[in-house]
């Protein structure tokens, strides 16, 4: 199984009403994470091969070039460590 800490650096949650976690990979390892996610997940639209808005089982979230992802009304830490586990693994 992937260790997160090896792709992850941090992860925030935004204020407002829908509760989003936005996860910034590690700057050594952001292109490994871009290429497994962007494998493993559909592509529902790619602005200028930027930034990708995918979906994963019943989840959708936005990639960024730069290595952060803003995942979508997630319940809880506990679901995000399971998605980001298998979208790098």
């Amino acid at each position: 199984m992937v260790s997160l800490e090896d792709y992850v650096a941090r992860t925030e949650g935004t204020c407002g009403k829908e509760q989003d976690v936005i996860v910034t990979f590690k700057f050594d390892k952001k292109d490994e994470a871009i290429k497994k996610i962007l494998s493993k997940a559909t592509l529902k639209k790619s602005m200028a091969g930027i930034v990708f808005e995918l979906a994963f089982g019943k989840f959708s979230f936005r990639l960024y070039g730069s290595g952060k992802a803003i995942f979508r009304s997630l319940k809880d830490k506990e679901e995000l460590n399971t998605l980001l586990s298998e979208l790098l693994s």
